[in-house]
């Protein structure tokens, strides 16, 4: 009989590629790592795994058995969410990750209106970067979380994962302007090359590299025909504004972002869209808790969303 625990290693092997990454991951010793998948190979009956310096590289049958282990632990988070669902009442502790941006305007609201419908319920925040969220949601870290993800840089699919959609919200390019209150200027032009152009020359704001911000600012730029020149990166869109309205440079920043905006920045709405979501295990939707924070996170969305459109 193999052991779903060492299952789960083998999965998270197949996607850190290493057995120390896997070992940070889930708070284990390597060598503890090592001996799990020895076990789990010898109930195999066959080779799952081949060395490559450091690098683990499964095998054929390997990665066949990663795919009964998704549908495996998928099932069981099935489990879990309906033996929860037959007790009395929503109740304990709720692990919840959040993008930064995602704090002061989406979570707030939706903690009240949990806190309102399910008073025994025990939301614990931590901020996370959405390409970490899928770690902490298998690793058992997370519960659920917020993640987001843009037009030129779509999440790449995860079969250990559910989503559902919360908000759709447009993309604004934040410049400097003559006014002295903010402005916000319509679309003119069906294209990101008549709306991005005229700033190809301009420096430019962005989030650190390797964040899908980054990536989304840069291939917008780059589908409006022209590289852009990064001077500033920063992660705060709070920051981004505030860096444009003195002339720092041009920024893109969804429209959440735009609340309140500074003196001197002129918004100019973009056919560019960032679509935030609430993930969790695969399976795990049915689960009470979560499907509570789902309920509680589109009816504050509803009530606070303003232009943008809840799904």
């Amino acid at each position: 009989m193999l052991d779903v625990r060492r299952l789960h290693l083998l999965r998270e092997l197949d996607r850190r590629g290493t057995i120390a990454a896997v070992a940070e991951a889930l708070s284990f010793t390597a060598s503890a790592v090592s001996q799990q998948l020895g076990v789990l190979e010898r109930e195999a009956g066959v080779p799952l795994l081949e060395r490559s310096g450091r690098w683990v590289v499964l095998t054929p049958a390997g990665r066949t058995l990663v795919t009964h282990a998704d549908a495996v632990l998928e099932r069981l988070e099935l489990a879990v969410s309906q033996l929860a669902g037959a007790r009395e009442g929503v109740s304990g502790p709720l692990r919840i990750g959040t993008f930064p941006s995602g704090g002061p305007a989406i979570v707030p609201a939706t903690l009240a209106e949990l806190a309102l419908q399910h008073p025994a319920l025990e939301p614990m925040l931590q901020e996370i970067d959405s390409a970490r969220v899928s770690d902490g949601l298998r690793a058992g870290e997370l519960d659920v979380a917020l993640v987001h993800d843009y037009d030129f840089v779509p999440a790449p699919p995860d079969a250990t994962m559910d989503h559902v959609p919360l908000l759709e919200e447009p993309m604004y390019l934040a410049t400097s302007g003559a006014d002295t209150a903010p402005a916000t200027r319509p679309v003119k032009g069906d294209t990101l090359a008549e709306l991005l152009g005229p700033w190809a020359a301009s420096p430019w704001i962005t989030a650190r590299r390797g964040t899908t911000g980054h990536a989304m600012a840069v291939r917008a730029c780059q589908a409006a025909g022209f590289q852009p020149r990064i001077r500033h990166q920063v992660n705060d869109f709070r920051t981004v504004l505030a860096l444009a309205a003195i002339g720092q440079g041009a920024g893109l920043v969804p429209e959440m972002a735009t609340t309140h905006a500074p003196e001197g920045v002129v918004l100019t709405r973009l056919p560019l869209f960032r679509r935030s979501k609430i993930a969790f295990r695969a399976g795990g939707g049915t689960h009470p808790a979560i499907a509570a924070f789902v309920a509680a996170a589109r009816t504050a969305m509803s009530a606070t969303a303003g232009d943008s459109p809840a799904i």
